[in-house]
C-alpha cells in the first residue's frame, strides 16, 4: 500500500512508548507503521476506531501449541494450526516451546519446525528441558530427563542451526553452570527453570549468563524466608527477565501483581505456556509423552493433578493482568509486547506502535477483548475491527 491507499486507523486510543495517544491515528503502508498522532489523519483508507484500544501485537516466548496443534507433534501442519490459533487472539510474534524427549526426538521436531522460523512464522525454538529436575519436573517425563553434558548440549546446538533462541535448565544438576555459559556464549537465551536450586546456585547460573525466569515460581522450589530459592534469587536481580502465565490458574493475581510489581516493566514478562488444547474443547490431549486432561479449560496430569500448560491466550493473558492483577495498560504493553521483543532483540522491528516499526497491533474494545490484529500490516483472517 503506497500513497492514498495506505491504511489509517482512526479515533483510536493508541498505547505508544510514551504514553496513550487519546482520539489518536496510526497509518501504515505496506508492512510498516508509517505514522503515529493526533489531529488531522493523513490520507489513506481509513477505518474509524471509535475510541477502541490499539496495542502492539503480542509476543509469547513461551507456547507449546494450540487449535489442537502441537510443536512436539514433529508435523508441521499441526504447528501452523497452532500458529494460527494464537495469531487470532493478537500474538504476532511467537516461538514454538518444545518439552523434554530424548535428543534424537528433540532434533525432529527441531527440524520440523525449522521451515517455520525460516519463513518469519517463527521467532524461534525454545527448548523446555530436558536438562531439568525430576523433583520439580511438573508435566515433563521424568524417565527422559538428564544431566546437560557436553557432548549433548553440542548435539542439540548443532541440530538447531541457529534457531534456538532459549533453553530452560536447572542450573544444579551436574554441568549446568557450564550449560548456562555455553548457550549463552552461542547468543542463546539460558533460562532458569524446573528447578530445585537453592539461592546460591541460582545466582552462580546467573553470573554464567542466564537471563531468565521460567515461569516464575511454578516448577521450581517455593520462596522461604530463610531460603529464598530461586523465587527470591530470580525476582530480585536486576538481570533477570521473569515469565509470568498469567491465567489466574497458575498464580493468584495478588502474587501476579507482587511480582510484576517488583520486577518492573522493564524485567515483566506474560507468557502463555500454552498446550494443544488452547482455543478448543476440554478432552484428552498430548504433552510430549503424557496424556494431559483438559476440565473448564485447566490442562492437568490425570494421575498427579500437576498443572500442565494452559489454555491460555496472550489477548486473555493481557486483559487479566489489567482486570485480575489491577495492573496498568501501559504495563501490560510492556509485559506482553515490548520486554519480550527486547528480550529477544527483535525491538528493532516490533514491540511497540512507533514509525519504522512493523504494523503489528491488535485492536481492543473496552473490556479489552479483541476486535482485530494487525500483523505487517495485514488483518489476521480478514477480521477488520467494526466498532462504530
Amino acid at each position: 500500500m503506497n500513497g492514498s491507499d495506505d491504511l489509517v486507523l482512526t479515533g483510536g486510543r493508541i498505547h505508544c512508548p510514551d504514553g496513550m495517544l487519546a482520539d489518536g491515528w496510526l497509518s501504515v503502508s505496506g508492512e510498516r507503521i508509517s505514522g503515529v498522532g493526533t489531529g488531522n489523519p493523513p490520507q489513506g483508507k481509513h477505518i474509524d476506531l471509535n475510541g477502541a484500544h490499539v496495542v502492539p501485537g503480542f509476543v509469547d516466548i513461551h507456547c507449546h501449541g494450540g487449535g489442537g496443534g502441537s510443536f512436539t507433534s514433529a508435523d508441521p501442519a499441526e504447528a501452523h494450526t497452532a500458529v494460527r490459533t494464537h495469531r487470532r487472539h493478537g500474538t504476532t510474534t511467537l516461538m514454538a516451546s518444545l518439552v523434554s524427549a530424548p535428543p534424537n526426538e528433540l532434533i525432529d521436531q527441531m527440524a520440523a519446525l525449522a521451515e517455520l522460523v525460516t519463513d518469519g512464522e517463527l521467532v524461534g525454538i525454545h527448548l523446555e528441558g530436558p536438562f531439568i529436575s525430576e523433583a520439580r519436573c511438573g508435566a515433563h517425563d521424568p524417565a527422559v530427563l538428564r544431566d546437560p553434558d557436553a557432548e549433548v548440549v553440542e548435539e542439540l546446538l548443532k541440530a538447531g542451526r541457529g534457531n534456538i533462541r532459549m533453553v530452560t535448565l536447572a542450573p544444579e544438576l551436574a554441568g549446568g553452570i557450564e550449560a548456562v555459559h555455553r548457550f549463552s556464549q552461542d547468543g542463546v537465551i539460558a533460562a532458569v527453570g524446573h528447578t530445585d536450586a537453592v539461592a546460591d546456585q541460582v545466582r552462580a547460573a546467573v553470573d554464567a549468563g542466564a537471563t531468565v525466569a521460567t515461569h516464575l515460581f511454578n516448577g521450581m522450589r517455593p520462596l522461604h524466608h530463610r531460603e529464598p530459592g530461586p523465587v527470591g534469587a530470580l525476582l530480585d536481580d536486576d538481570r533477570v527477565t521473569v515469565e509470568l502465565i498469567c491465567d489466574l490458574v497458575h498464580l493468584h493475581p495478588d502474587v501476579v501483581r507482587f511480582a510484576a510489581r517488583h520486577a518492573g516493566p522493564s524485567r515483566t514478562v506474560l507468557v502463555t505456556d500454552a498446550m494443544s488444547a488452547t482455543d478448543v474443547a476440554d478432552g484428552t490431549y498430548r504433552l510430549g509423552g503424557l496424556n494431559v486432561e483438559v476440565k473448564n479449560g485447566v490442562a492437568t496430569l490425570p494421575d498427579s493433578g500437576s498443572l500442565a500448560g494452559s489454555t491460555l491466550t496472550m489477548d486473555a493473558a493481557f486483559r487479566n493482568l489489567v482486570h485480575g492483577a489491577g495492573l496498568d495498560i501501559a504495563d501490560a504493553v510492556a509485559a506482553t509486547a515490548t520486554q519480550p521483543a527486547r528480550l529477544l532483540g527483535i525491538d528493532g522491528d516490533t514491540g511497540a506502535l512507533r514509525t519504522g516499526l512493523l504494523a503489528d497491533a491488535v485492536v481492543l474494545d473496552d473490556d479489552l477483548r479483541t476486535l482485530g490484529v494487525l500483523r505487517r500490516g495485514a488483518w489476521v483472517d480478514d477480521r477488520v475491527p467494526k466498532t462504530a
